[in-house]
């Protein structure tokens, strides 16, 4: 005589794959907006050796206007005009345009998570395809342990936190004087110099960081830009997040491969890491229809999966943001005169053919 036991078993519905009703056209958009800044970047790079030329043969060349964008390229000048603002509240006179760019990049980042890094930033374009690169040629990339990732990406809060150390702690008169000071006149011209008359040693550290970010993933932009931590740090009140509907997902797991972030998207409902740059990688993959958005909060929640219809930001939204930000903060600069540094013409004729000499 055999007995048997039957055990009562709970058995999940089925979730039913719901496809996606159109195409994501999300990373043609995003490229489109990251090379546009690019060659924006390229013009004013060329605009400003042009003037630079100018001066060091004493008006040898043919004159052009200096390109105020370049002063995107000071991050610690943006920083201490920042600083200077709210101290004294009123622009500095020298590299404006340094604390009005570095403040529309902060905006965004407020508004649209830290989407300067993966849709404006020509060092992250640069590095995105890096790697991608790497990984057709090598068929992968590196992943770096957890172990050692945590503590390496800790390095650029480290670095964030010693330039805001060194900035918050100089008072206004410090911050002007060094701002009006001869090294501050010419900052941009000795950044440009460290790059035009490279030494070996700076030669030996460009090429390696781009051989790192050959085989691992933004290795500049996720383990030592300080820069990028800083958005990163804003980016985390922004009410834009990338949200997963746990009823439609169907836990493939393709969103959290394709995050260059390395994110656990595929199990969390909302992505609030100060690592998501709102590159929308993840949506680009998702197959499953409205099962991953970027998108503002939900009014509602319905079971265990947050629903935002009619909150989604589509891509052509961000990138519409990231203009009507970006042309407006710099319109309203340059309507208001707060854009161009004013420097008489024969201060820089003595300057910037000295720049490298100039020390403060």
């Amino acid at each position: 005589m055999s007995t048997s036991f039957t055990t009562p078993v709970l058995q999940a519905a089925k979730k039913v794959f719901v496809r996606r009703l159109s195409p994501d056209h999300s990373q043609q958009i995003r490229r489109g907006v990251q090379f546009a800044f690019l060659l924006l970047n390229a013009a004013i790079g060329l605009q400003f050796i042009l003037w630079v030329r100018y001066f060091e043969t004493q008006g040898g060349t043919r004159y052009v206007a200096r390109p105020a964008g370049v002063d995107g390229w000071l991050p610690i000048a943006g920083l201490m005009n920042l600083r200077y603002f709210f101290l004294m509240h009123h622009i500095p006179a020298v590299h404006p345009s340094a604390m009005v760019l570095i403040a529309t990049f902060l905006l965004i980042s407020l508004v649209v998570k830290k989407a300067f890094c993966s849709w404006l930033c020509p060092v992250g374009t640069v590095s995105e395809y890096l790697w991608k690169v790497g990984r057709r040629v090598f068929g992968r990339s590196v992943v770096v342990p957890r172990w050692l990732d945590l503590p390496l990406r800790s390095l650029k809060y480290i670095l964030l936190g010693f330039f805001i150390f060194i900035v918050f702690t100089m008072s206004a008169d410090a911050l002007g004087d060094f701002i009006a000071s001869p090294f501050g006149i010419v900052a941009d011209v000795k950044m440009l110099n460290f790059f035009r008359y490279i030494g070996t040693l700076g030669i030996v550290v460009v090429v390696s960081l781009m051989a790192l970010s050959v085989v691992i993933q933004n290795f500049w932009c996720r383990f030592l830009c300080p820069y990028g931590a800083l958005m990163g740090i804003v980016s985390a009140l922004s009410p834009v997040k990338i949200r997963r509907d746990a009823e439609a997902c169907v836990d493939c797991g393709k969103c959290a491969k394709a995050c260059p972030a390395h994110l656990s998207v595929d199990k969390l409902i909302q992505i609030r890491s100060v690592e998501c740059t709102g590159c929308m990688e993840c949506v680009a993959v998702c197959s499953t229809q409205s099962a991953l958005q970027l998108a503002l909060p939900p009014r509602t929640s319905q079971g265990t999966g947050a629903r935002w219809r009619g909150r989604v930001l589509r891509p052509q939204m961000v990138a519409g943001i990231l203009v009507l930000i970006f042309v407006g903060l710099v319109g309203a600069a340059r309507l208001t005169g707060h854009w161009q540094t004013n420097i008489p013409r024969d201060v820089y004729m003595e300057l910037v053919p000295n720049a490298d000499g100039i020390d403060h």
